[in-house]
């Protein structure tokens, strides 16, 4: 039996920017991978300057949806999953006040449909989000909660008993950005002679004493520049010419040629220093 993930994001291109090398690797393994994107991205910004064109906003929904197509047949996803809610937009916008937005619908009743995927996929490991304190958007920290209420509810048989047959999850993962990571990038490009598009980053997360805990580093040297294609199919969420893709591939091949994920719940003693996230786990 092959091993299954599952990767929760909140919007279109999300997937792209958060561990899509490792998934593109272990899609080329043979692992079953599903994504599961919770909002259309229809209140984020147009970031793309040839983009920008009335017909583009009107139909941003549909077109980020077939954006989102594109990219998760790169990165080599079996199967997408359309929760269909509506970007929530930042806090004391029009957006986040929608009655169809993400985090107006009621917890339990999301929480329900993703069990229900999760039931009927049956992963080993799920990908969510940790708390995202560097960048609180409130469909960011929707997916946190339902990351972690889903592990015990997905396997509690009394909970959404119509939801299918519970299923435990081996592990949930948060891809997470670094400092480690952050400064090495960094200082490559600086040693290189080259503009970093880390230097205020880097400072804010030493100034508010960020530290770096334990993580499961997935070398993903072959997948870089695929990630990055991936990325590059969100037109109109991203800026081929901008900071994305400021630090050359060679380099982050050279020096930090990692993607990071931090534990947030185990059922498995496993080495988590093992570089897999699927150590530790029988695929039964």
């Amino acid at each position: 039996m092959n091993y299954r993930l599952l990767a929760l994001h909140a919007h279109p291109d999300d997937e792209s920017s958060k561990g899509a090398g490792t998934v593109a690797r272990y899609a080329d393994a043979g692992v079953e991978a599903v994504l599961l994107t919770a909002t259309g991205g229809e209140a984020g910004d147009i970031l793309n300057p040839s983009m920008e064109a009335p017909a583009v906003r009107q139909n941003l929904s549909a077109i980020r949806q077939r954006e989102l197509e594109e990219a998760a047949a790169i990165i080599g996803y079996h199967e997408i999953v359309l929760l269909g809610y509506r970007d929530s937009g930042m806090p004391d916008t029009p957006d986040n006040d929608h009655p169809d937005a993400f985090v107006r619908a009621p917890f339990d009743d999301v929480l329900r449909r993703v069990v229900n995927v999760v039931r009927r996929v049956r992963p080993h490991v799920v990908l969510g989000y940790d708390n995202h304190e560097w960048y609180p958007h409130p469909d960011h920290l929707r997916i946190h909660e339902l990351s972690l209420g889903l592990v015990e509810a997905a396997a509690d048989p009394a909970r959404f008993p119509d939801a299918g047959d519970p299923w435990e999850i081996s592990k949930l993962y948060a891809p997470t950005w670094t400092v480690r990571r952050t400064r090495a990038l960094h200082e490559a490009m600086e040693e290189r002679g080259m503009e970093s598009p880390f230097g205020r980053w880097l400072e804010r997360l030493e100034d508010q004493g960020a530290a770096d805990g334990p993580v499961t580093s997935i070398d993903v040297s072959d997948q870089i520049e695929r990630a990055r294609d991936a990325l590059r199919a969100h037109r109109t969420q991203v800026d081929p010419d901008g900071s994305w893709f400021q630090v050359p591939t060679e380099t982050v091949r050279a020096v930090y040629p990692f993607e990071d994920f931090e534990l947030l719940d185990s059922r498995v003693v496993a080495d988590e220093g093992a570089g897999n996230l699927f150590a530790g786990i029988d695929p039964g």
